[in-house]
């Protein structure tokens, strides 16, 4: 590291006072659509919930506790694509991630927040990671998306925190891991609406050697969202979002995740889910019993503190 770097701090942690996504043509003004997207259910070929079904966001929701805090883990890649599918080429169950932001103390929802989600592919490799491998599934990319299109366009700058962890990240505390190759895959941030409501298309995780299966999240608050994309603000809260042991049993015996040889880790054995429930970032899944092969619908509300800088470095 040259002086010049000591003086300012490394690159990542310099970026989280400044976060900006450079959005090519009307890319933002798509961005700005979120709420009528959301509220409408409808990501192509999407079924919608049984009336009477609760979802994030519903009226006889009561207001959450802070979501637990967790580390960032060393994979993080700073608001790189601006998009609500981030499948990509990725094979694998289709999920439909749907999270509601609100805060803890007044419950309301948090407009306008701009929400990061990423995660490993089928077989426990992170997008921008591939040349770590997983924890012995193999390779990454490849594969036939589920029904969706990708939307937006690349930019970024990384951060995070790594983790002694096998390679695929999501561990304890420490520093971070610089990208190894260009892929982005599995990777996306969006924009809430005036309910505090976001919904993402990707897969169903994989795994990797020393932790379950979950999701990376972020929510940044008090930036701005301009034609360039989001700018400034702070990061309010770090999270990983968890999934219940008997869907992750159903998805290992779906393609390609039954090719994943890797020893997995359960929720119960998992060194960082906090062991708490829908507080901890577990959420609640709906599928068909018997053929979850179709798709997977995943909703949680998290409650945060606006107020409060939670990058993810420190927590554990």
């Amino acid at each position: 590291m040259t002086g010049h770097e000591k003086a300012q701090g490394p690159k990542h942690k310099r970026d989280l006072t400044r976060r900006k996504v450079i959005v090519a043509g009307t890319g933002a003004v798509v961005a700005a659509g979120v709420g009528g997207a959301f509220a409408a259910g409808a990501f192509a070929g999407e079924e919608t919930p049984a009336a009477g079904a609760k979802t994030a966001g519903t009226a006889d929701e009561t207001c959450y506790k802070l979501t637990s805090e967790t580390t960032e883990g060393p994979y993080y890649i700073d608001a790189d694509k601006l998009r609500r599918d981030v499948t990509e080429d990725q094979d694998g169950i289709p999920l439909t991630l749907r999270l509601k932001v609100i805060d803890a103390d007044t419950c309301k929802p948090l407009a306008n927040a701009a929400v990061d989600i990423w995660h490993c592919n089928a077989l426990g490799v992170y997008s921008g990671y591939e040349a770590m491998g997983s924890g012995g599934g193999g390779g990454g990319g490849g594969g036939t998306p589920p029904s969706g299109s990708p939307t937006g366009t690349p930019t970024g700058t990384p951060t995070g925190s790594p983790t002694g962890a096998p390679p695929g990240g999501g561990g304890g505390g420490g520093g971070h891991e610089e990208p190894t190759d260009d892929e982005r895959y599995l990777r996306g941030t969006w924009r809430t609406d005036k309910k505090g409501e976001v919904a993402f298309r990707t897969v169903f995780p994989g795994w990797y050697q020393g932790r379950c299966v979950h999701i990376h999240t972020k929510v940044h608050v008090n930036g701005t969202w301009t034609e360039a994309g989001y700018e400034g603000g702070t990061t309010c809260h770090t999270g990983q979002l968890f999934f219940d042991e008997a869907s992750v049993l159903a998805t290992a015996e779906v393609a390609p995740y039954s090719t994943n040889t890797t020893t997995r880790t359960t929720l119960d054995e998992d060194t960082i889910y906090p062991g708490n429930g829908t507080e901890g970032g577990l959420l609640k899944l709906k599928y068909k019993k018997g053929a979850i092969a179709k798709g997977v619908v995943a909703t949680l509300t998290m409650g945060v503190d606006p107020e409060a800088t939670q990058d993810g470095t420190s927590a554990g």
